[in-house]
């Protein structure tokens, strides 16, 4: 089934569809003409992240019923798949609870999809599956080798996919997510989850009076300067990723792919911080503390085979401009909850 430009495109579940990066993905499908809808069980999604034309089913992805109802009612004919849990060192501390919400359930998911003859299946991964990487960047080949229950229960999710996928009729495309940032530019959606851990969401909010300051978790890693080095990818770069993989699967439904979102380039936390730094004109409170559980020293992308297979072409590759639109973001996001 190759897509063309006169023909329909097909309607497509976005599960998590509320959250941080799965709402992107859903205004980049609809920017792009395509038919949405989402489920979210709210935990840590937002309804208004979410176009109010876009039908939005409140549930779990393991409710098999309601998937079933979702799949006849919206004629789904793809899935794209954020729903789970993704902080690392809350991995390490509740294992069972990650490999129940990211792994059973995706099990569940995988399993209605075929009942429904979902024909094609975009994971969200992670760079977590390779662990500590004996080379960088690392390339899709590497050995996986997860160092903390997160990536396990990604990786878990991938083997689970390929396995599916060589028995039945469906593909799939594993997306392994290196550091997600930023945020919508048109101020449509950005990170929005209280206490979240990712470390642009912290320095802005620090800068807005929302926090003390900035943690630095290790200091003595065998980086440059010590901290944790990170390949930082603008979340409208991998939301585009998304439909390039989706027209990908559909032009070529015998093929599966496994590509890297990143961009090539690693920065530090101290880095990081200096360029919230200049960006804000703010000088970032910063307090070093000991490592986090699960942790890798180095993460940094070979992102040669997402940009050669299908064309992908970043338009937010600026760390400065990554600071930019997460702290746009975060200021918009005040305003929300002041008004709610």
């Amino acid at each position: 089934m190759n897509e063309t430009a006169t023909s329909p495109k097909p309607p497509v579940l976005v599960t998590g569809g509320a959250g941080y990066i799965g709402s992107h993905a859903v205004l980049a499908l609809v920017d792009a003409g395509w038919p949405v809808a989402v489920i979210d069980n709210l935990s840590t999604g937002f309804r208004f992240a979410l176009p109010d034309s876009v039908p939005f089913y409140e549930g779990d992805i393991a409710d098999a019923d309601l998937l079933a109802r979702i799949f006849s009612e919206q004629q789904t004919s793809a899935i794209m798949h954020f729903a789970g849990s993704i902080i690392v060192p809350e991995s390490v501390e509740k294992p069972l609870d990650y490999y129940h919400n990211n792994t059973v359930k995706s099990r569940a998911l995988i399993e209605a999809a075929l009942h429904a003859r979902v024909p094609h299946f975009i994971f969200s991964s992670t760079a977590a599956t390779y662990g500590v990487p004996e080379t960088s960047p690392v390339s899709e080949d590497a050995a996986r080798a997860p160092i903390n229950p997160y990536g396990w229960s990604k990786l878990m999710t991938e083997q689970m996919l390929a396995d599916t996928c060589t028995a039945h009729p469906m593909n799939y495309c594993a997306l392994r997510y290196f550091n997600v940032a930023g945020a919508d530019p048109q101020g449509r959606s950005g990170q929005s989850t209280a206490g979240a851990t990712h470390l642009i969401k912290v320095a802005v909010e620090a800068v807005l009076g929302k926090r003390d300051g900035v943690s630095v978790f290790g200091s003595d890693y065998d980086t440059p300067d010590g901290t944790g080095v990170r390949d930082y990818i603008h979340v409208n770069d991998l939301a585009a990723a998304h439909v390039l993989a989706l027209q990908a699967l559909i032009a070529e439904p015998e093929r599966s792919l496994t590509m890297n979102c990143g961009y090539g380039r690693g920065f530090s936390v101290r880095e990081v911080l200096d360029a919230v730094d200049r960006v804000t004109g703010e000088t970032l409170v910063r307090r070093e503390e000991p490592r986090r559980a699960g942790d890798p020293a180095s993460l940094v992308a070979d992102p040669a085979r997402i940009r050669r297979e299908l064309g992908w072409k970043p338009r937010h590759d600026d760390l400065d401009t990554i600071i930019e639109h997460a702290l746009r973001w975060e200021r918009k996001l005040s305003q929300i909850r002041r008004n709610a």
